[in-house]
């Protein structure tokens, strides 16, 4: 190698690596604004448009879009392992753009439901494929923390969502204006679909089809003229170049995988979603918003899961502080456990009749460790077990578990508080989140064992 060029596994992070980052983690903003809104939209037509929703209706169409996000993130994973991942990059963004735009359009709870779930499918394909892009272009050293700060940057999307919603309810003092608020993730798409423009094809795809000329053309274009492709080409995280077929993820070792990647995911995806979307709903039901009239009830609730929300971005910061350092069986199982606790505590304060700030503290702990531990970890496993022929089957596998689970919290959740109130909902939510533990601990070690100090 010339005494001016550099490996691309080796080599400085560079500006363009965090232009690649943002970039790729806009699925990830855009996702978590998108689930955000829902909880705060739903009120709004159930109280005041659509009184007549059931439980069952609300759930049903909440969980629209996580329905189109488990679907778009298995077919979205499958093709761009086959096809590549360009095209897709490009395409997913194109159609939450589309159905945003015709949510916003059309004053319809049944287009809302069809917008949701062709938004979902967008989604879906964006979270199969950040990470791909992430892990086959960051420097070794950087790899595991970049795909994490992806993860994290869903925390701003929740937050920044969460914000101007509040902005936009203030100023409109309208609720029957409530499809506007879809001009947040009209915007988010755009702006992602731009960015992917400047993309090329994934270098690591190209290398384990036997395009090398293509990946050190999009090498140069990724990172500079002066940087080489190297070593990368024999890493074995590789893998073949036709992969694996859908019998064969569902066999053996690949069994493994696809339950130490997918079950916790599912558990994790309750947390995020089941309790994320109905937030204001569940903070309503807790008695820990003012009461006031309906649509100033919402508002306050509102800002209190703003607040909550807040929470979420440390979460993610503790985890990035401990993925290089501890072994990640390990964070996502106390991460479990310790929401459980939170949630536990969240419990007895509305049992006991505790103050606020206990109630408050417990929902904090709670987020903070969803985040620091499952929310963090689950993404960023699959791209450590699964090798790059495979990766966009076994990441979109994974991904799809976790919104299954995320579907079944949803649909549930309006139903659970019907039955049995916020108490049934919280217990609900502790015993998964404790199988979500029981699980990691039990297949981790077989799957990802614990590294040795000089692997």
């Amino acid at each position: 190698m010339e005494h001016n060029k550099v490996e691309m596994e080796t080599m400085p992070l560079r500006a363009r690596h965090i232009f690649v980052l943002a970039a790729a983690s806009l699925g990830q903003v855009t996702g978590a604004a998108l689930s955000t809104l829902i909880g705060i939209i739903l009120p709004m037509i159930q109280l005041f448009r659509h009184p007549e929703l059931t439980s069952f209706q609300q759930g049903g169409i909440a969980c629209m879009s996580l329905i189109g996000i488990m679907i778009g993130s298995i077919v979205f994973g499958a093709w761009s392992d086959r096809r590549g991942y360009l095209v897709w990059f490009r395409l997913c963004p194109l159609i939450i753009l589309s159905a945003s735009i015709m949510v916003l359009a059309i004053d319809s709870v049944a287009v809302l439901t069809a917008g949701l779930l062709i938004m979902g499918l967008g989604i879906g394909g964006e979270y199969s494929l950040d990470s791909n892009y992430i892990s086959e272009i960051m420097p070794r050293r950087w790899r595991l923390l970049m795909v994490g700060m992806a993860k994290a940057t869903s925390s701003i999307g929740n937050i920044a969502a969460a914000g101007v919603a509040l902005l936009l309810l203030h100023r409109w003092d309208d609720p029957h204006l409530w499809n506007r608020m879809m001009y947040i993730v009209a915007t988010l798409s755009l702006i992602m679909f731009l960015c992917s423009l400047w993309f090329r094809q994934s270098p690591g795809w190209s290398i384990v089809h036997g395009r090398t000329d293509e990946a050190r053309k999009a090498v140069h274009h990724f990172l500079g003229d002066d940087v080489e492709i190297g070593s990368v080409g024999g890493d074995k995280r590789v893998g073949k170049a036709d992969g694996v077929t859908w019998r064969e993820m569902f066999r053996g070792d690949n069994l493994r995988k696809v339950i130490f990647s997918g079950v916790p995911w599912a558990c994790e995806g309750l947390g995020v979603y089941g309790i994320g979307v109905f937030l204001p709903a569940i903070i309503m039901a807790l008695g820990l918003a003012p009461h006031n009239d309906g649509y100033r009830h919402i508002i306050n609730s509102v800002e209190l899961t703003t607040y909550i929300n807040i929470a979420i971005l440390p979460g993610f910061i503790l985890g990035l502080c401990l993925v290089n350092r501890w072994y990640h069986v390990r964070t996502q199982t106390l991460g479990f456990i310790l929401c459980a606790v939170g949630l536990a505590i969240l419990l007895a304060a509305y049992e006991l009749h505790w103050a606020t700030w206990t109630a408050m503290a417990g929902f904090i702990i709670f987020e903070l460790f969803l985040n620091a531990g499952p929310h963090l970890m689950t993404f960023i496993i699959p791209s450590q077990i699964y090798s790059v022929a495979e990766r966009g089957s076994g990441a979109g596998i994974a991904a799809a578990f976790g919104k299954a689970g995320a579907v079944a919290g949803v649909f549930f959740m309006p139903l659970l508080l019907k039955w049995g109130g916020v108490k049934l909902v919280l217990s609900v939510t502790i015993a998964v989140q404790l199988i979500g533990a029981a699980v990691t601990c039990g297949l981790g070690r077989k799957v990802l064992p614990r590294p040795t100090p000089h692997s």
